[in-house]
């Protein structure tokens, strides 16, 4: 009898164990229920994988590009969250095209980063938590810090000036997603975007007249007046280049000298981050980072205030270099240089020009070769014959100082054979000629009938 009570007791103290032990797990599991979060990782399940794989595709490859995706995935590590996506049309054809270059641009990373925060609050609101038409416009924080009103009247839900298309469209444990009409757009990003519209930030450059140079000595003859910050340079962009390797790079003689109004060096970074994110153009943005002098060159140029124009040559125009064409000593740096145009032309600006003279020359960084350019089928060729490119990709990267022009072709100098015409020297026979006085007294001999005078004459 005994013996039974024992076993009995044994059992029960087990049982008791487990459920102390199932207790305690259950209770760490409900202060917190994200387990994941510790980690950094996120499930299947999270409203994160749901908004990549949405219908919202274009505000998922913005948050790609806005590098995004570690600061969300800790905020939804840490709380619910619930998202404001506008629909693509609005992000696509509703939205200014100069505004969406704007957020594009790699030196405003900021403000897209800040406009895409301004979609997302840190808290789960779903539309049964709206609030009612008499309690007017309810503020919530966003994770950029700044603030949307969420409202409810004449039957539609807002936020802010966006209305609530699809309520709940995606929920998800960690958070919701919920459809609107049209982007939002903070009061600082809109401020940055007028401003750079605006062209506050940038010096303006008045046209003034032209210094007078010295033909001999390629500089300034008199000392000029002092030059306002922005001018455009004095001298040419030839007298700006650099000499051969052989020589130590000179300074640029422009009017910036040594300091410099315009941060060409961080110009020329931006368009070769853009050409990178572009796609399609990653072996053009290889030689220029490598090719570290040319970039220099490129930076120091603008940064004395000239403007040049890329034409980026794409990956399968580069791709069918061979290896005769590169393996000449600077032969890289002089095939890029042919592709810089010393102005900054767009699109538009160099297509007008062909539909206006038909055929036009650009001047080029390879003195003293140009490259020309004429409409063909509704677009700019460059070039003549098989060494010919087309405008493929415009306007990819345009700041006002460097202007980026994708084409699908390798330019190269057309080879002008040079014949020089061997002039022959000709003898001629110069009869001597007679003096006036002689012919008069001949003609008078001759009238008088002096045959023996006249024969002399002869």
């Amino acid at each position: 009898m005994g013996r039974r009570i024992y076993g009995g007791s044994a059992v029960i103290r087990i049982f008791l164990f487990f459920f102390v032990l199932i207790f305690s797990a259950a209770s760490a599991l409900s202060k917190n229920p994200n387990p994941s979060s510790g980690s950094g990782q996120i499930n299947s399940n999270s409203v994160l994988v749901a908004l990549l794989d949405s219908r919202y595709t274009e505000l998922a490859e913005l948050v790609e590009k806005a590098l995004l995706l570690q600061t969300l995935e800790d905020a939804v590590g840490r709380h619910n969250i619930t998202i404001f996506a506008p629909r693509n049309e609005a992000l696509e054809r509703d939205l200014d095209p100069e505004f969406k270059r704007f957020l594009l641009e790699p030196g405003n990373l900021k403000s897209l980063q800040t406009l895409l925060m301004f979609h997302i609050i840190p808290n789960r609101v779903g539309s049964d938590q709206w609030p009612p038409e008499e309690s007017g416009r309810v503020k919530h924080h966003t994770l950029g810090n700044d603030q949307v009103h969420l409202s409810n009247g004449e039957g539609k839900k807002m936020v802010d000036l966006a209305e609530i298309i699809r309520p709940d469209d995606l929920t998800r444990p960690d958070g919701l997603i919920h459809g609107i009409e049209r982007l939002l757009i903070p009061r600082s990003v809109q401020e940055d975007f007028n401003r750079r519209r605006s062209l506050q930030s940038i010096t303006a450059v008045l046209p003034e007249g032209a210094p007078e140079v010295d033909p001999r000595t390629n500089r300034l003859k008199k000392p000029a007046a002092p030059v306002p910050a922005g001018s455009p340079p004095a001298l040419p962009i030839q007298s700006a280049m650099a000499p051969g390797p052989s020589l130590a790079p000179a300074p640029a003689p422009g009017p910036g000298g040594k300091q410099h109004h315009f941060d060409g060096e961080a110009q020329v970074k931006d368009f070769i981050h853009t050409l990178l994110h572009y796609g399609g153009y990653n072996e053009m943005a290889d030689i220029l980072v490598n090719l570290t002098s040319l970039a220099t060159e490129m930076g120091r140029l603008v940064s004395e205030g000239y403007v040049l124009t890329v034409l980026a040559p794409n990956d399968e125009a580069m791709a069918k270099l061979t290896t005769d064409q590169l393996s000449e000593p600077g032969a890289p740096e002089q095939i890029v240089y042919y592709h810089i145009i010393p102005e900054y032309q767009t699109e538009e600006s160099m297509y007008n020009s062909v539909r206006r003279f038909g055929k036009v020359k650009f001047d080029t960084l390879r003195f003293p070769h140009k490259v020309a350019a004429k409409e063909a089928d509704g677009s700019v060729k460059f070039g003549d014959g098989e060494r010919s490119a087309y405008l493929f990709d415009p306007d990819i990267y345009t700041d006002g100082r460097i202007s980026v022009q994708g084409i699908d072709g390798v330019l190269f100098p057309q080879e002008e054979e040079i014949v020089e015409s061997v002039k022959k020297p000709v003898k001629k026979v110069v009869q001597p000629r007679r003096g006036k006085l002689l012919e008069v007294t001949c003609s008078l001999l001759g009238a008088f009938g002096k045959d023996t005078y006249l024969s002399k004459c002869r």
